[in-house]
């Protein structure tokens, strides 16, 4: 609370039982002796109220974490590796809601979320999980097709898939690998990076991935990555949750499993569920 807002409820206060409680000076506030006798008599009133609080936050509450994510992260990233989660902590219960849009933390009952962007959020705390670094990808079927992909060139026989509302992905990656600006066979646009991603893998043209979310297929050779250049986004993964919002059991638990399964830097999942201790 505010301080004006405190000065307003003691005031309240003060009115309601006909005393004073604080004598006010320039600039010292100070107890009368009323508010000195009322705060002995209800100090264990409060104290048994803080410690009821607590009791029952770290029962259910405390173990109960709500989570809004990403899509592409949630269904390529993150789902696979909830088994893993559950072994460590079979405890803490996920509530996992899918998003793009930005949580209003203050109004609504979302603990903590998953954002894709550059970080600049006001009024929450933002930590770093990793870069996007995108890749070409497509279904292993057209390298044994008739048209080749020996070199990035080739690509202007190909269909190329984009995001609709990241069209400069696939100029930006063609500018790295030294491609003038081409005219492939034909386009294919998506809404979102997972249905591009979900379009390459049924062979109807070549991607731009993230590298790390679909380490999965390319190790599975459900997707192949024919041209092994790299495009940085200057975009990344954030967790984010409401600033100065002191962490519960499992909140504290969901973001250094989180953190740790991102700092593995292979993109892998764990074969094991790494111990506690």
């Amino acid at each position: 609370m505010t301080a004006s807002a405190i000065s307003h409820q003691i005031k309240t206060l003060e009115e309601y039982l006909g005393v004073s409680l604080f004598s006010r000076h320039k600039r010292k506030v100070e107890l009368t002796p009323a508010g000195e006798q009322y705060l002995t008599s209800i100090r264990h009133a409060l104290d048994e109220i803080e410690m009821a609080t607590q009791r029952l936050a770290s029962s259910h509450e405390a173990n109960l974490v709500r989570i809004s994510v990403a899509p592409n992260f949630l269904t390529r990233w993150l789902m696979p590796r909830m088994s893993h989660f559950q072994a460590l902590y079979p405890d803490i219960e996920l509530q996992i809601n899918a998003s793009m849009g930005l949580v209003d933390f203050s109004r609504g009952t979302t603990d903590m979320a998953v954002y894709f962007g550059n970080g600049e959020w006001d009024d929450i705390e933002v930590h770093f999980l990793r870069k996007v670094m995108l890749v070409p990808v497509c279904s292993p079927r057209l390298l044994d097709g008739k048209r080749p992909l020996d070199s990035p060139e080739d690509l202007r026989r190909h269909t190329l898939i984009y995001v609709s509302k990241r069209q400069w992905e696939w100029e930006n990656w063609l500018h790295l690998a030294g491609v003038d600006l081409i005219n492939p066979k034909r386009n294919l646009q998506m809404s979102s990076g997972q249905l591009a991603t979900a379009a390459a893998q049924e062979g109807l043209g070549i991607a731009l991935a993230d590298s790390t979310l679909t380490s999965r297929e390319i190790k599975s050779g459900q997707l192949v990555v024919p041209f092994d250049i790299q495009l940085d986004t200057h975009k990344a993964y954030y967790l984010v949750y409401q600033k100065s919002r002191p962490l519960t059991a499992g909140m504290k638990a969901f973001k250094e499993w989180l953190m740790d399964e991102m700092q593995r830097g292979d993109g892998e999942i764990s074969e094991e569920p790494a111990s506690q201790e």
